[in-house]
């Protein structure tokens, strides 16, 4: 093992030494500036993380404690855990119990909670792509990884079109998690198995007027 080693870092010292010295600048010509109607945007958005094997719920931002309450309800999820900086009114019709995250939990014991609601900070209707980037309404990335229901709040407001407008609204220097369906992963013989890097369940609560 520590001869494999050598040799691969011998061979990447060699590159380096080769490599031009001088910066190089990467012409970027991504193609920019698509936009699409609202309800052309929620008819992609919503197409597309069906396709992933997403729930889809839409509302309107007054209904959306009724409708998370509904998402946990049906899913029997009475203990759910929420960043510390997810808007409180969005449990008002849970009557279920509510931890509030924090780094001093340990990630091993998220998995003992039913749920997790977060919400989000960019979404891309072409690829059906929740963007979360460790905001205090979405927090760390283990609260939105290791329960096994994830029930993610977006504004319609928030979603562009393409990769490149998706792109463009992030804070780079954010930790970003890129969420397209519930986790899944297939084996040697296609054979799908969701559940196994993350949330075996996604349900996406889209509010339409923000």
């Amino acid at each position: 093992m520590t001869a494999a080693r050598e040799t691969v870092l011998g061979r990447i010292r060699d590159a380096l030494v080769l490599a031009p010295t001088q910066d190089t600048t990467v012409r970027r010509a991504y193609r920019t500036g698509r936009s699409l109607p609202d309800d052309e945007r929620l008819a992609l958005f919503t197409d597309r993380l069906v396709d992933y094997k997403a729930q889809v719920h839409t509302c309107t931002a007054d209904r959306t404690a009724q409708v998370v309450a509904e998402v946990l309800r049906e899913r029997g999820a009475q203990r759910i855990g929420v960043p510390a900086g997810l808007d409180a009114a969005w449990l008002g019709a849970y009557d279920g119990e509510v931890q509030q995250d924090s780094a001093d939990i340990a990630a091993p014991r998220l998995d003992a909670l039913d749920g997790v609601v977060t919400a989000s900070a960019v979404g891309c209707a072409e690829t059906g792509t929740i963007f979360l980037d460790g905001s205090p309404d979405q927090g760390r990335r283990a609260l939105s990884l290791v329960p096994d229901l994830h029930v993610c709040v977006v504004d319609l407001s928030t979603v562009e079109a393409g990769v490149p407008e998706a792109v463009a609204r992030l804070v780079p220097e954010r930790p970003t998690t890129l969420i397209s369906g519930p986790s899944a992963t297939s084996d040697i013989e296609l054979e799908r198995v969701e559940g196994v890097h993350g949330p075996r369940t996604l349900a996406v609560v889209i509010r339409t007027d923000v």
